[in-house]
C-alpha cells in the first residue's frame, strides 16, 4: 500500500509539474495552480503570498487568493510575519495553525476569513534555487484537517511552485522591459523625426536618406523645386517638409492638384479672375500665386498643365508677376514653387506636350523620391509608423505586428507605393481584433506564380484602386496624352479591356 501511495505522489508530482511549466504568465500561472492544489490536498481557501525581494521579510507585499474564498479586500494585501515565523520558513518548515492563531496574529486577514467557517490552515515556504519567493496557504472548514502527509506533499509540490512563479516573475519583468524599450525606441525616432523637420517622413535605407539630405540642403535657400517620382511614394510630404525647413515655414503652404483641375479653369485657379472675365465668373477671385506670396505654391501633377497655361506660368516664376485672367493689371508674388509630377517630363518635352523653357525653369533641384519596391528595408518602420499614426487617430490601443505579417507586407510589390501601404494599414487597424494587427496579403509580390483565389482578388483590388485613381486624375480621359493609359504607361486598348475585366465603367468625370 505504501509503494501504491509513493507511486501515486510521484505520478500527481509529474503531472502538477508539467502543468506548471508550460504557463508563462503569473495569470495563468495562478489558475493553473489552483487547479492543481485541488488534486495535491483537499481545501477550501488557498492563496499566494509573494516577496517584494529576496527573502522574506517583515512582511509580503502581495496576496492573491487562488479559489473558493474571493474577497476583493484579501488581493494585493501587504501580508505581516511574524519573527517566530520568519525563522520557521527560513528552515523551510511548514507552519499548521488554526482560526485562533490566524487572528492573534494576523487579525486583519482573520477577521475575513473567520465568518466563512474556515478552521485549518497550512502555510508553506516557496524556495527556489535562489531565494524564497513566497508563501502557500491552504484552508479547510474541517477542524484539523491537514495531515502530515498533506503537508509532506504540499512541501514537495512547493518546489516546483516556486520556479514556477519565479520564471512567471522573470517573463513578467522582461516583458515589461521590452515595451519599455520599445515605446522609448518609438520616441527617440520620432524625436530624431522631428528634430530634423520629417515628422512624417519615415525611412533609413541609403536611397531615402538621400532625399532627406536633399531636402535638408535645398529648404533654407528658397529655390524652385522639382519631385519626380511613381504615384504614392510621399511628394506631397517632401513638398511640405521643405516648406517646414525653409523660412516661409510660418507663412502659407499652398496646395494645387493640377491633374484635377478642368483644363479650361487652371488659368482661373492658379492666378485668379476679375468679374464677368468668362461665363459663370460672377465675382472676382484671387488666384493660388495671390494666396501663396510669402509662402509656399505646392504645384502637385505638374505634368499635367495644359501648354497654354504654361506660359504664363513661366513668366511669374522668372518675373514673380501675372495678371487676373481678364486684367490688365499686373500683380507680385514671390511664392515659392515646388512642383511634383510621376510624369516623365524630358520624354513630355521631346513629345512637344511640354515646355522646354519651363522645364528647365522647374527642374532647378531636382529630387526623386524612389518606390517602395526599391527600399524594402524600410518597410517595417513604416509599418509601425502607420500603425501608431492610425491607432491614435482612432482611439484604438497600438497592434503588434507578427513577424509573419510583416514578412509578408516586405514582399509584396505595393503598386501604390506608400500611399497604397498606409491605406491597408489604416484598414487593417479598423478590422482587427484582440492585440494583433490582421492583414489580408497574398504570400508573395504580385508577379508570383500560381496566385491563390484570395490573392488574386486582393490584385484586383489593387489594380482597381489603380486604374480608378488614374481615371480620376485625367478626368475620366482613357487615351491621349493626358489620359489615363498615359498615366499607367499602358495602351488605351489594354486599359479598356482590364476595366472591362474588372467591371470599372468609365466614371461621369
Amino acid at each position: 500500500m505504501a509503494n501504491d501511495s509513493t507511486a501515486r505522489d510521484l505520478d500527481l508530482l509529474l503531472s502538477v509539474t508539467n502543468l506548471l511549466i508550460t504557463r508563462h504568465e503569473l495569470g495563468d500561472l495562478f489558475e493553473a495552480l489552483s487547479e492543481c492544489l485541488g488534486r495535491v490536498v483537499q481545501h477550501d481557501y488557498a492563496s499566494v503570498s509573494l516577496t517584494g525581494g529576496p527573502g522574506i521579510g517583515h512582511a509580503l507585499v502581495r496576496l492573491v487568493v487562488l479559489d473558493q474564498v474571493r474577497h476583493p479586500e484579501l488581493e494585493g494585501r501587504t501580508i505581516g510575519i511574524t519573527e517566530d515565523s520568519q525563522k520557521r520558513f527560513a528552515r523551510d518548515e511548514p507552519l499548521v495553525y488554526d482560526i485562533q492563531y490566524l487572528l492573534e496574529r494576523n487579525p486583519d486577514i482573520g477577521k475575513v476569513l473567520e465568518p466563512e467557517g474556515l478552521c485549518s490552515f497550512c502555510t508553506i515556504p516557496l524556495r527556489s534555487a535562489r531565494t524564497i519567493v513566497g508563501l502557500l496557504s491552504v484552508a479547510s472548514r474541517a477542524t484539523a484537517a491537514f495531515s502530515e502527509h498533506d503537508t509532506a506533499l504540499l512541501k514537495r509540490v512547493s518546489g516546483q511552485i516556486a520556479v514556477a512563479i519565479e520564471n512567471a516573475l522573470a517573463f513578467e519583468q522582461i516583458s515589461r522591459l521590452t515595451a519599455q524599450l520599445a515605446h522609448e525606441k518609438e520616441y527617440l525616432e520620432d524625436e530624431i523625426r522631428s528634430e530634423q523637420g520629417f515628422s512624417d517622413l519615415v525611412g533609413s535605407t541609403a536611397s531615402f536618406q538621400q532625399v532627406l539630405d536633399q531636402v535638408a540642403t535645398v529648404a533654407p535657400t528658397g529655390a524652385t523645386v522639382l519631385l519626380t517620382g511613381e504615384t504614392g511614394t510621399g511628394k506631397e510630404l517632401v513638398a511640405r517638409a521643405i516648406h517646414g525647413r525653409s523660412e516661409r515655414r510660418t507663412r502659407t503652404f499652398v496646395r494645387v492638384n493640377c491633374a484635377t483641375i478642368p483644363a479650361t479653369l487652371v488659368e482661373s485657379e492658379l492666378f485668379g479672375h476679375e468679374r464677368g472675365a468668362f461665363t459663370g465668373a460672377a465675382s472676382s477671385r484671387v488666384g493660388r500665386f495671390e494666396i501663396a506670396s510669402g509662402g509656399t505654391l505646392f504645384l502637385d501633377e505638374a505634368g499635367d498643365l495644359p501648354l497654354e497655361v504654361q506660359p504664363k506660368l513661366l513668366r511669374a516664376l522668372q518675373e514673380r508677376e501675372f495678371e487676373r485672367l481678364g486684367s490688365s493689371r499686373v500683380l507680385r508674388s514671390d511664392a515659392r514653387v515646388i512642383a511634383a509630377t510621376n510624369r516623365e517630363l524630358p520624354g513630355m518635352v521631346e513629345a512637344g506636350s511640354f515646355r522646354k523653357d519651363l522645364f528647365y525653369r522647374l527642374n532647378v533641384f531636382p529630387i526623386h523620391l524612389p518606390p517602395l519596391r526599391d527600399r524594402r528595408e524600410d518597410i517595417p518602420l513604416l509599418v509601425s509608423h502607420f500603425v501608431r499614426k492610425h491607432s491614435h487617430r482612432l482611439r484604438r490601443p497600438t497592434l503588434q505586428v507578427s513577424d509573419s505579417v510583416m514578412r509578408t507586407l516586405v514582399k509584396w510589390d505595393w503598386p501604390g507605393n506608400v500611399r497604397e501601404l498606409e491605406n491597408v494599414i489604416e484598414r487593417a487597424v479598423i478590422v482587427s481584433k484582440g492585440g494583433t494587427l490582421t492583414v489580408t496579403t497574398p504570400g508573395g509580390p504580385p508577379a508570383a506564380p500560381a496566385a491563390t483565389s484570395h490573392s488574386r482578388n486582393w490584385l484586383a483590388d489593387a489594380e482597381r484602386v489603380t486604374i480608378l485613381d488614374a481615371l480620376r486624375k485625367s478626368n475620366g480621359v482613357i487615351g491621349g496624352p493626358n489620359g489615363a493609359a498615359f498615366r499607367l504607361g499602358v495602351k488605351r486598348t489594354t486599359l479598356q479591356s482590364k476595366m472591362r475585366k474588372l467591371g470599372i465603367a468609365k466614371p461621369p468625370y
